[in-house]
């Protein structure tokens, strides 16, 4: 096996330590949207769509300056600007974990933010875009509730809904794309503790889409070691069913731990990561969740995307702060590995920070999503070999 990993750059900005020197605790949104450098360089990739048909990734970026949907071309080995800009809202800011493929062929995202509460008036909400990768049509089709975000879709293609994952507030909701019609699921979470959700809503084979929720207890100044909780949206009831359980946590200590990713890879249970990039097992009817292994336990890790590679295993990055590495999961067996050592582009020697969402194209290349490097632009990550 000989796994290579380039970097492929949209913007290519170098910040130094001005993340530390200037911008911590000091900047608001303002100051990113003067600064031409900041707004146009300071980019993630936050999430990707595979569309064979054309050979493109697609993508959800991160931007101040609202440069948010892109699609890299692998026949022309370029990025293909959409047009995103004619329909752009000042407040758009970002495709997070919210780029889907919908019953009818085309493609779906949902806007999320970068402002704080002040612009909350200012800015509309989180529209759902849609967009024709046969045509190139792109149109904004509803702001599911107004002057909020959305962070995470997922589609039903069955029952042709759109869950939304929101914030500000923590709410879920639904938007028929048939009807058009807005169902909102209430709050998830009321903010005491932080924010609790992961990053990307999930469907598990009956149709439920899971998150996660969290205690209040407003009688303490704390929500409590066992406040992260799950939750699932069933399309058969009109409200949420709130488990009282959650993610175990890793020490064995009484508690939870809070999900940062919800995964189904097709053999009937769910999967979820949280603490330091843990991977656990949950029972979809029952909402049991298992402790199952924590892949790196010597420093900073993370685990937000995983994907079932052409072997039948699942694939994730693990590890952040510019120490990643690819993870073979084989789930049927509950064991893993680590496999090619740390991701640096083969030419430069230039680490991958962290990942936050991954592809797979039809000849097993995977594309990995680069976000939030203090010190320069995010990159698109193209790793082949794995399977060599």
């Amino acid at each position: 096996m000989s796994i290579t990993a380039k970097a492929i750059k949209l913007h290519d900005q170098f910040f130094g330590n001005e993340w530390k020197e200037r911008v911590e605790d000091h900047w608001v949104y303002e100051d990113f949207r003067k600064d031409l450098r900041w707004r146009k360089g300071w980019i993630s990739f936050d999430c990707a769509l595979y569309e064979p048909s054309q050979d493109r990734v697609y993508l959800g970026i991160t931007s101040f300056d609202g440069d948010i949907f892109r699609a890299y071309d692998r026949r022309q080995k370029s990025f293909i600007d959409l047009g995103y800009g004619k329909i752009a809202d000042p407040f758009d800011a970002k495709f997070h974990r919210s780029l889907e493929r919908g019953p009818d062929g085309c493609l779906y995202g949902a806007i999320a933010l970068l402002h704080c509460v002040d612009h909350q008036f200012d800015a509309p909400g989180g529209a759902i875009v849609k967009f024709d990768p046969a045509t190139g049509s792109l149109s904004k089709i509803a702001i599911p509730i107004p002057h909020t975000y959305i962070q995470s879709i997922v589609i039903d293609h069955q029952r042709q809904l759109i869950y939304c994952l929101c914030f500000p507030p923590e709410k879920i909701c639904s938007f028929d794309l048939r009807t058009g019609k807005v169902k909102d699921f209430g709050l998830i979470g009321t903010g005491i503790g932080g924010m609790c959700q992961g990053e990307n809503l999930c469907l598990d084979d009956n149709g439920c889409c899971w998150s996660s929720w969290q205690l209040t207890r407003a009688w303490q100044a704390h929500p409590g070691v066992d406040a992260q909780r799950l939750c699932k949206i069933d399309p058969t009831h009109e409200r949420p069913i709130y488990y009282p359980k959650g993610l175990p946590r890793v020490d064995g200590n009484y508690g939870t731990t809070k999900p940062e990713g919800f995964f189904n890879l097709g053999d009937g249970m769910l999967y979820a990561s949280g603490g330091n990039g843990s991977i656990f097992e949950i029972d979809p009817a029952t909402g049991d969740s298992r402790f199952l292994f924590t892949p790196i336990t010597d420093r900073r890790s993370r685990l937000t995307s995983m994907i079932v590679g052409p072997c039948g295993n699942a694939y994730a990055i693990t590890g952040r702060d510019g120490q990643c590495e690819l993870l073979r999961f084989d789930f049927r067996n509950k064991s893993f590995e680590l496999i090619g050592g740390a991701i640096k582009d083969a030419a430069t020697g230039e680490p991958l920070w962290q990942c936050h969402h991954l592809v797979i194209t039809g000849d097993g290349t995977i594309y990995a999503c680069e976000n939030d490097v203090p010190h320069r632009s995010g990159y698109l990550w193209e790793i082949s070999g794995v399977w060599s």
